[in-house]
């Protein structure tokens, strides 16, 4: 695909991406697809699928309590816990606002943990990374954010996605829905959102604007982009997943170069 050359223009020091259908044809690729980047809050949905996966191994519930007073799982995956953003302090009722929280992400991960009686990176490892063959990518420290992987084991988690063999279909769908609809909320790097959609961990496009994926985008692509420089969406309608990885901290270079190089990838397609 020539559109992922565009990223040979990006000013980062390395980056990788390469796109993927469903049946786990990559189509693209660019840059070296094996070199480990820091994924920062791209580590969330890998943490959400090992989340789901305790769900349908019945170590937790959605609707458990989990974190604040009168919060739940579902709330700790869908940013509606109350809790801050990088603190362990709640700022708002549980289900009423879209608070975007690393905090939160460290609960679920505690929680899980104290559920399956294993430590949390552990468990992603056997839930999640070694079915799907992903061996060069590793969690130690926050499920929030301190994952660390490669182009080529995040497409094998993005065709995961978009045709589930770890998780009942019906989960995966679940997890892409709008949880808590019309939930206001800030989105990092790109301000207050009316409403500011998300699934079980992973973002939900729809119409928000400005966004980092691509103008052509369908408002039912998802996925999730890091403060180090990384994302990883999924367009259903198109059909296909894409994933980029740099070394450089997200910020208005990112804002500038990603919308047009999503929109060069779904105009080639």
């Amino acid at each position: 695909m020539q559109s992922l050359a565009l990223i040979e223009n990006w000013p980062v020091p390395t980056a990788a991406a390469a796109v993927v259908r469903a049946d786990g044809t990559v189509l693209g690729s660019q840059g070296p697809t094996a070199h480990r980047f820091p994924l920062a809050s791209v580590t969330k949905p890998l943490a959400a699928y090992a989340a789901l996966v305790a769900y349908e191994e019945g170590a937790i519930e959605l609707e458990e309590p989990a974190g604040p007073e009168g919060a739940t799982v579902r709330h700790l995956l869908a940013h509606t816990s109350g809790l801050a953003f990088d603190e362990h302090r709640t700022t708002s009722e549980p289900g009423t606002r879209r608070l975007y929280s690393n905090a939160g992400f460290e609960v679920l991960g505690d929680h899980i943990a104290k559920a399956t009686d294993i430590p949390f990176g552990e468990y992603l490892r056997q839930a999640v990374l070694e079915p799907l063959g992903m061996t060069a990518t590793t969690l130690d420290g926050s499920p929030a954010k301190d994952g660390v992987s490669t182009a080529d084991d995040l497409v094998r988690f993005a065709a995961e996605v978009q045709a589930p063999r770890l998780l009942d279909p019906r989960t995966v769908a679940e997890a892409m829905t709008v949880q808590y609809p019309g939930t206001k909320g800030v989105l990092p790097g790109y301000g207050h959102q009316n409403p500011n959609d998300w699934g079980l961990g992973f973002e939900i496009r729809d119409h928000k604007s400005p966004h980092w994926t691509g103008g052509s985008s369908s408002p039912r692509t998802f996925g999730h982009f890091g403060q180090s420089g990384t994302f990883l969406w999924v367009d259903p309608d198109a059909g296909v997943a894409c994933v980029a990885l740099t070394d450089r901290a997200f910020g208005p270079w990112a804002a500038e170069v990603w919308p047009p190089f999503t929109d060069a990838v779904l105009a080639e397609l």
